[in-house]
């Protein structure tokens, strides 16, 4: 069953297309990650699907609700954290679930119980009753996706959700994200960080001026640009001729005393690789593995910064 269903979306904004035909779908229980550069349309993608802003073509449903028609069920039924901490710094953490927990009518028991349930979930309860403005970053970042939680969403939307973290936090938040993923809950994330996708999204998009340039696993995505490749370096210049030339049209690049040849990264293939350099008499001194990541997906596809 799909949480996130999108067929066609259009905007566009004075004139200005934004987003043009994009389809998508998100089964229930995954992490999605959304990528782009700047610009690209992916902000105007989850306000879209968080009901802030309607489309101008096309249809989207969020947990079984259509986005313009159901807009006041989509919203019984999310949760947007956004690029930006939204928690009152004058008031303690405690009191910022409890408000929130208020707001959502659970009553004055309720509303307390969840928020001490939420402080101990993430790791906030020692700090549960100082004033937010003496959190530090991660804090207040982990503090704002609990009040995001408070009436435990099916569908959570995370714009950007570690920008600003130091990689401490950041571990954090990505362990938070796999629990909520664990336990049944449907991830909506965009980011900056391609390492942050390739670890936590099931299916990824990436977007470049409002259209879809690539959509799938991140293995699918990474097989797109290229296969493993290694990198054999050599005891001198006059070795690494000869393995050039013997190895032919197998040589992805040469240079000074490295040759870089395809592979499937498999240790059977490469241990193949060394001994057919030794009985040549190429005297190999280091190899290196190397393996597309989503950083080269990105740059091949969109040749820009992944904010």
């Amino acid at each position: 069953m799909d949480a996130i269903r999108v067929s066609g979306i259009g905007k566009s904004y004075g004139g200005q297309q934004v987003l043009s035909g994009i389809d998508l779908a998100v089964p229930a229980g995954t992490v999605f990650g959304l990528l782009g550069p700047n610009g690209a349309g992916k902000t105007t993608l989850v306000r879209i699907l968080a009901t802030l802003v309607r489309p101008d073509a096309g249809r989207a449903e969020v947990a079984g609700h259509d986005v313009r028609a159901e807009a006041f069920e989509v919203r019984q039924k999310i949760s947007l954290t956004g690029q930006f901490v939204a928690v009152d710094e004058l008031q303690t953490g405690l009191e910022n679930l409890v408000l929130v927990g208020r707001l959502r009518r659970l009553g004055r028991a309720g509303a307390k119980r969840r928020a001490a349930e939420l402080l101990d979930r993430f790791d906030l309860a020692e700090a549960g009753r100082k004033l937010v403005k003496t959190y530090s970053g991660g804090m207040r970042r982990r503090l704002d996706l609990a009040m995001s939680l408070v009436t435990g969403p099916p569908v959570i939307f995370l714009d950007e959700p570690t920008t600003g973290l130091d990689p401490r936090s950041r571990q954090q938040m990505w362990s938070f994200v796999r629990d909520l993923a664990g336990a049944g809950s449907t991830i909506f994330l965009t980011t900056q960080y391609l390492e942050e996708a390739d670890q936590l999204a099931d299916r990824i998009m990436l977007i470049d001026h409002g259209e879809t340039v690539a959509y799938g696993t991140a293995a699918e995505l990474k097989v797109r640009i290229g296969e493993e490749r290694v990198e054999l370096e050599f005891g001198s210049a006059s070795d690494r001729v000869l393995a050039a030339a013997d190895l032919g049209a197998a040589v992805l690049s040469s240079a000074d005393r490295s040759v870089t040849v395809a592979t499937t990264g498999s240790a059977g293939e490469v241990r193949e690789l060394l001994d057919r350099m030794e009985k040549l008499g190429a005297t190999v001194e280091k190899v290196a593995i190397h393996r597309p990541t989503l950083d080269d997906v990105f740059f091949a596809l969109t040749g820009g910064n992944p904010r």
